[in-house]
């Protein structure tokens, strides 16, 4: 036998999910189990597959049309059964929109949900494949720096190692007059890098940020030669930091892959501890003190 793996995957502009890719997926693998080879019917922009349109019908002794919501009205699938109307067709994960009296064409229906029953989704089975999860913090033009900005060279280094990996990027603007990312207060914003593996950032707050709260980041300095965020990442003991005029997509991957580390998470929180330290006694103590001296010296007088 030989089947057929169909769906919302097999048109273009079929609105597919993730949802369906992984139904897709766990079908494949129950396929697989049950010694049945299979092709998949997949349209752009999905990769590889085959296009149903094209093939011999007669190569597929069943065709599995997975995940998503279907009813008779709709042409594409009415066409895809029709074109294979001497394969058994098979209905999984479906919802049905239509009463099953009035429209079933399947051979074999494993609904997800119809007017008269209802399954759970199938995805409840589908591997937990992760990737990391990446906020993006970019700093703006800064015309005080004149001609030494080059910020568009950072920001294409960092486009080329997330095009590079798979990864789920959360574009995170730190800036609160008119937020582009729809952040309304500092809380929110902390609370988003807070919860990231790992920050990329061009902002010295999105560096300062992500360390106060344990997350390691891939800092680069958008001003030739460096400037505040390299001079922040000396100051308070940070070695992940780049200048964008010096810096190589070997460099930033390597530095990107050792921030994913246990190693990293703990550099991180060391950092954090001890830079909270220096603030308390360098900074804060000073400043309260330096207060209190002129506080003094008015009431003398």
């Amino acid at each position: 036998m030989k089947a057929l793996i169909a769906g919302w995957f097999s048109f273009e502009n079929g609105g597919a999910t993730a949802g369906d890719l992984l139904a897709r997926d766990l079908a494949c693998e129950w396929l697989k189990r049950a010694g049945c080879s299979y092709d998949g019917a997949l349209a752009s922009p999905f990769l590889g597959g085959v296009d149903w349109r094209s093939v011999d019908p007669e190569t597929y002794s069943q065709v599995v049309f997975v995940c998503g919501p279907v009813r008779k009205e709709e042409k594409r699938i009415t066409e895809l059964l029709r074109r294979f109307v001497d394969s058994r067709t098979v209905g999984l994960n479906l919802s049905m929109l239509e009463t099953l009296d009035v429209w079933n064409p399947f051979d074999l229906l494993l609904e997800r949900d119809s007017p008269t029953s209802s399954r759970p989704d199938i995805t409840f089975l589908s591997a937990r494949a992760r990737v990391p999860v990446v906020g993006v913090v970019l700093v703006g033009p800064q015309p005080e720096y004149e001609g030494k900005a080059v910020h568009q060279a950072a920001n294409e280094a960092i486009g080329r190692l997330v095009a590079s990996r798979g990864m789920s990027v959360v574009p995170i603007d730190t800036r609160l007059d008119a937020n582009c990312t729809g952040l309304r207060s500092p809380a929110e914003v902390e609370s988003l890098i807070a919860r990231m593996d790992v920050v990329l950032t061009t902002r010295l707050h999105g560096m300062v940020l992500a360390l106060k709260n344990g997350v390691p980041a891939v800092a680069i300095d958008a001003i030739a030669g460096g400037a505040k965020v390299k001079r922040q990442a000396g100051a308070i003991g940070w070695p992940v930091v780049f200048t964008a005029d010096s810096l190589t997509d070997e460099a930033l991957r390597e530095a990107f892959d050792y921030c994913l580390t246990e190693e990293a998470r703990a550099k991180a929180d060391e950092c954090r501890e001890r830079v909270a330290r220096r603030v308390r006694e360098e900074v804060r103590d000073a400043f309260i003190s330096a207060l209190v001296r002129c506080s003094e010296k008015m009431e003398d007088f």
